[in-house]
């Protein structure tokens, strides 16, 4: 059995560390202690991981486009006004993100915008084929420098802990120890579901558990039959993630071909659109691949926008610019999620949700290439500023009302303990199953 070991407080508990959560520690006051847990370490989340870039508008002449845009790969079924705050407030993100350190390609001493797949303009802020590293490791640098916030990794969330749909924190497991964490509020943003899937761009540990858990509690979710596949990934035998290779090859103009050496589609299609494309192409060649050619970038374009992506194809066996590399989808990103609104509050009173474990409308029901970073961080900004809001609208409460508070939360605190401990060999396969039903239970439903 595993024991009660101990317990935390805390003003914010974080559940999470890519750049939605990140983000959102670094606009709460350091007067409060926050407390981020990650599953494994600081740096395994995928907003390390987007090659790609990060949308801003370029100025009041590109927001009808940018907003068209959106709503046009989304298939109409966004919330707009979640896009109309998105791009309003992609700009001061943008400056935020440069002031952090932020080293996004330069051309001619300004900034250099780039385009990608169902954009009607180059819009997108890059830095070669790594920016949501670049982003997440230096906003994750920031973070590290604060006295308020500690960062618990190899730490897993297990269950939230509520009393009459108010959460009042979370359970967490690290190396068989259970804690309880106290928290006024408690932000998830443990990222997506790739890891329920044999193929996937996204780290195996990103299984959906706040999704499951929220179906436990009764948090309300939306849209979770809406899964991105990524058109091109690197075609592999081996097991484990699959290599994204970035929308913008394709912006920038390579090409796709089938088996007879033909272009078959508009590489710069919608990515639902280009992933049928290129089934319908793979069932017509009977392969498990289509060609993808970057040799026409020329070396300069390859190895200075895209570096990364040429030696992880070299290491595969693949010289870009000399030859062409197979490719095949994969499931890539998660649009729906734990519903929230505006300023990521969840159906549950002092519960949040950022990233890509929410849905916010902003994505509809396909994501824009180069949308994830932004919305991840202006989501994860209003959640914290929602969170100093309430704040003070409320009176503190006395020192003898918080003790009775968290003698209280002890005991609700044990019951989940309990509940742990009865089914902990079985509830990682539990949460799987419970998201993936959902997810198909919604499929039927539409």
């Amino acid at each position: 059995m595993v024991r009660m070991m101990e317990y935390q407080n805390a003003d914010v508990v974080i559940v999470g560390t890519g750049a939605s959560g990140l983000f959102a520690a670094l606009h709460l006051p350091e007067y409060m202690n926050i407390i981020m847990i990650t599953k494994t370490t600081v740096e395994e989340s995928d907003s390390f991981l987007a090659q790609g870039g990060i949308c801003v508008l370029k100025d009041e002449e590109d927001y009808e486009s940018f907003m068209d845009d959106t709503m046009k790969a989304g298939h109409y079924e966004n919330r707009k006004e979640s896009v109309d705050i998105m791009i309003r407030s992609s700009r001061g993100v943008i400056e935020e993100l440069i002031g952090y350190g932020v080293r996004f390609a330069m051309k001619n001493g300004h900034l250099d915008y780039t385009r990608e797949g169902c954009h009607s303009k180059p819009r997108i802020l890059f830095h070669e084929d790594i920016t949501g590293k670049e982003i997440t490791s230096h906003l994750l640098a920031a973070v590290k420098k604060l006295p308020n916030v500690t960062l618990m990794e190899h730490t897993t969330m297990v269950d939230i802990i509520e009393e009459e749909n108010r959460c009042k924190g979370i359970l967490t497991v690290r190396e068989n120890q259970l804690c309880a964490i106290y928290a006024k509020n408690t932000i998830l943003a443990s990222g997506g579901i790739g890891g329920l899937y044999e193929h996937s761009t996204n780290y195996a540990h990103l299984t959906g558990d706040a999704l499951a858990i929220s179906l436990r509690h009764g948090v309300q979710l939306e849209n979770i039959d809406y899964i991105q596949i990524h058109p091109t990934t690197l075609f592999s035998t081996k097991k484990g993630r699959r290599f994204l290779i970035s929308e913008s090859v394709r912006g920038e103009g390579a090409k796709l071909y089938g088996a007879d050496g033909k272009r078959f589609a508009n590489e710069v299609l919608p990515r639902d659109i280009l992933t049928k494309k290129i089934h319908e192409q793979m069932e017509k060649d009977q392969k498990p691949y289509v060609w993808l050619d970057m040799t026409g970038l020329g070396k300069d374009v390859i190895f200075h926008h895209f570096p990364h992506i040429y030696e992880t194809c070299l290491n595969e066996g693949y010289d870009v610019t000399k030859e062409w590399i197979p490719v095949v989808p994969a499931q890539h990103y998660f649009m729906g999620g734990i519903h929230v609104d505006s300023v990521s509050k969840t159906s549950m009173e002092h519960l949040y949700a950022v990233g890509e474990t929410s849905c916010n409308g902003v994505h509809g029901a396909n994501r824009l290439a180069s949308n994830s970073l932004l919305e991840s961080l202006v989501f994860g900004k209003r959640a914290a500023a929602d969170i100093i809001q309430e704040e003070t609208r409320q009176n503190q409460n006395s020192k003898n009302s918080l003790d009775i508070e968290k003698d209280n939360f002890k005991n609700l605190a044990e019951q989940a303990a309990l509940y742990y401990n009865k089914n902990k060999n079985d509830l990682i396969q539990e949460y799987k199953m419970s998201v993936l039903d959902e997810i198909e239970r919604e499929r039927k439903a539409r």
